[in-house]
């Protein structure tokens, strides 16, 4: 086995390809990457039975051959190469690297014992690459941490004629996001699965700029059943499902006469930045509004305390404080486009909607929303 490759083309799909990779595996084939030289071509792909991924790019391959290498070792060769063509051969049991008159030797792992990719689900449509990882970054803020509730770490994606709605929640915020796609095949039916959260996240970013991402999803009697593909630009990957589903929140979001106050976004963020530098770890901040058209930012306790005034108009009651982990509701703030947000309140330890205000067009944000439960205060 022979080829040649520019250094920033190898770097790419490696870098790409070793995402799949267990950070620790006890079988040590899972760690490595397989790179299949044919005509023209290398593919590299990787596997940890959770997720796969596979890359062609172009490359000029003097001996068709396949060679399973330990993954994050050659990312790192890959990261330290010159700039420079770069020639790759399989020398008895080594593979070489070699660029601008560095060399590295690589012991390679038995291909005997790798297992085989999994199949691609068939397809069922397309969504504009930019707006997926969009969506899928405003909703991933959300997704819970703790792995003795793997649900909660997933995003949720429900697929319903031409939209796909995503969401997550970690018990204490549940953001949804809703985008639209192209079906590919006839069935009408609602389709709701949940993805790993960092999976997914990882992937759309590498997708982004790939202009159409095609999604496959495997059906109860496809073979490689309980995972979802997402294939863009030369990249394919799969992800295994995980099991249950999130609750719902649609009853979530119905809050009964609620007090409305629309603020400018970034103006509102900043002043959150400001003031929850006095704040301790998991201290609330809290917010007060006023039918003044105001809202006052308080943090801190005793002499240490920071406040911020910000505009803001208020509805349905003449004031209203509440208190947030300063943390969840930043990044609820960034998460949004729209130059105001729109907040849907019950007051103090009850839960509270963001979505992005009504704008001049018309729109009035509802493709977005982010509920906070609000901190108790203590009195």
């Amino acid at each position: 086995m022979r080829f040649r490759i520019e250094r920033d083309v190898l770097m790419e799909a490696v870098t790409w390809a070793a995402k799949s990779l267990p950070t620790r595996s006890p079988v040590p084939v899972l760690g490595g990457l397989m790179l299949d030289a044919g005509q023209g071509r290398l593919r590299v792909s990787g596997f940890d039975y959770e997720a796969s991924a596979k890359i062609e790019v172009p490359a000029e391959t003097a001996d068709a051959g396949q060679v399973l290498v330990l993954g994050r070792r050659l990312l790192d060769i890959c990261r330290v190469l010159p700039d420079a063509v770069v020639a790759c051969a399989v020398e008895g049991t080594r593979f070489t690297v070699e660029a601008g008159g560095t060399r590295f030797g690589l012991s390679t792992l038995p291909r005997e014992e790798y297992p085989a990719l999994p199949g691609l689900p068939p397809s069922r449509g397309t969504v504009d690459a930019a707006r997926f990882t969009a969506a899928v970054a405003q909703v991933a803020i959300a997704a819970g941490r703790d792995e003795s509730l793997p649900v909660l770490t997933g995003i949720q994606m429900r697929l319903d004629g031409g939209s796909i709605t995503l969401a997550a929640s970690d018990r204490y915020r549940y953001a949804v996001r809703t985008v639209s796609w192209k079906p590919e095949t006839a069935d009408t039916d609602v389709v709701e699965i949940v993805v790993p959260g960092r999976r997914l996240a990882e992937i759309s970013r590498s997708l982004a700029k790939a202009g159409i991402i095609r999604i496959g999803l495997s059906g109860p009697g496809d073979s490689g059943a309980g995972l979802i593909a997402f294939e863009g630009d030369g990249m394919h990957t799969t992800v295994r499902l995980l099991d249950g589903r999130l609750p719902r929140y649609d009853t979530l979001f119905a809050l009964d006469g609620p007090a409305v106050a629309v603020t400018d976004r970034e103006a509102l963020a900043e002043a959150v930045r400001r003031v929850s530098v006095v704040a301790e770890p998991n201290s609330p901040i809290r917010l007060e509004f006023s039918a003044r058209g105001t809202v006052l930012l308080q943090a801190g306790y005793a002499d240490d305390v920071a406040s911020q005034q910000v505009a803001a108009t208020l509805g349905g009651a003449d004031e209203l404080a509440v208190a947030f982990n300063p943390a969840y509701l930043l990044e609820a703030l960034q998460s949004f486009d729209a130059s105001q947000v729109r907040f849907e309140l019950l007051g103090s330890g009850r839960r509270t909607l963001l979505s992005a205000a009504p704008q001049a067009d018309g729109a009035d944000g509802e493709d977005q929303r982010h509920l906070l439960m609000s901190v108790r205060q203590l009195s």
